[in-house]
């Protein structure tokens, strides 16, 4: 079948490639509608690598998709041929000891599309475990279904936070995943956030998100704005999304006492913290590793009107111009780009 292969850094090809999936009794094929562009795909693509995950041999990409239902497996019930889903891209080990725990995001053992050597979704179909795949609400169109994977990293954070009503937050980052953080954090409870960036075009879609402040890290004094906006007291969460050790370097100062920081962005290098600002509010730290069981929870909110994703889509290319779609995503500006298979 055609897709998009990475074959090399700064290379990429739409092509035929042999991919063998053999569907099994749990299992559905997808006949894929929509791909977002995620930043770890434009990462592999400019960099050849993720720390330690490298890209040695041709790849397909993509992981962030939905789709419709082609075939099922003779042990699935819960999902027939027409069905409008998208698809958890991460496959662990059921038997490992983080999926026995309820922590499958963990299992170092997960296969994840685009992660090497695994293929992604950039293609007409993939075969994809049935427990693994969710049927969108009739209201969520595909373009909202390939959201809901980054959504899911936002809400895994927003819950690792433990938001009360009124809470006011910081993002440091207004990236793809800042912003479907400040999503879940307001359906979580959050009176108002201050979102963090240096490219105003960023910033001004977060301010239309709901009651966000936006501040300019460039321009702006961040501790300032963020003692201006609660009165002296700080914030009761602050959301690291940026992976910038400069924007995190002072974290512990944007909070009030018994705040908690929550850790999303990937840091390149060891990020040094003053735990000294830590100790003196009780603060507690928090990481974020993808999601785990947040996929239900993210299309129930969809569906139910209270998370909007699509103002976060900001490009859409066809399948045919899918490597101009890439060159684009890696450029500064781009919040989402998608791209979108014929039928």
């Amino acid at each position: 079948m055609q897709a998009l292969v990475l074959e090399s850094k700064l290379r990429l090809s739409l092509r035929d490639i042999a991919i063998p999936e053999t569907l099994g009794p749990r299992d559905v094929e997808v006949r894929i509608r929509t791909v977002g562009v995620c930043g770890s795909d434009v990462h592999y693509y400019t960099h050849g690598a993720i720390g330690s995950f490298v890209v040695r041999e041709p790849m397909v990409l993509g992981h962030e998709a939905a789709g419709v239902v082609s075939a099922v497996g003779s042990a699935v019930t819960h999902l027939r041929p027409g069905d409008r889903v998208c698809m958890e891209p991460g496959i662990p080990d059921p038997h490992s000891h983080a999926s026995r725990i309820g922590r499958y995001n963990l299992d170092p053992a997960v296969r994840f599309w685009a992660t090497p050597p695994v293929h992604g979704c950039l293609r007409p179909t993939v075969i994809h475990p049935a427990d693994f795949t969710f049927r969108l609400p009739d209201n969520v169109s595909f373009a909202e279904g390939a959201m809901v994977e980054p959504l899911a990293v936002g809400m895994n954070a927003a819950a690792k936070a433990g938001i009360a009503m009124g809470d006011v937050a910081v993002v440091l980052g207004a990236g793809p995943i800042g912003l479907v953080t400040v999503l879940a954090a307001l359906a979580a409870g959050c009176s108002r956030i201050l979102v963090t960036d240096i490219q105003p075009a960023k910033l001004e879609l977060a301010a239309r998100l709901g009651p966000v402040t936006p501040i300019h890290a460039a321009r702006e004094d961040v501790r300032a704005a963020v003692k201006r906006v609660t009165g002296g007291k700080g914030a009761d969460v602050v959301f690291e999304c940026s992976g910038s050790a400069k924007a995190a370097a002072n974290i512990f100062e944007l909070l009030g006492p018994g705040g908690r920081v929550v850790f999303i962005g990937l840091f390149g290098a060891p990020l040094t913290l003053d735990l000294e600002q830590a100790h003196l509010r009780e603060a507690r730290m928090e990481t974020v590793f993808r999601y785990a069981h947040m996929f239900p929870r993210a299309l129930a909110l969809m569906g139910a009107g209270r998370i909007y994703v699509k103002p976060l889509i900001t490009d859409r290319f066809s399948f045919s111009d899918s490597i101009r779609a890439f060159e684009h995503a890696a450029a500064p500006g781009t919040v989402k780009a998608q791209i979108e298979l014929p039928e």
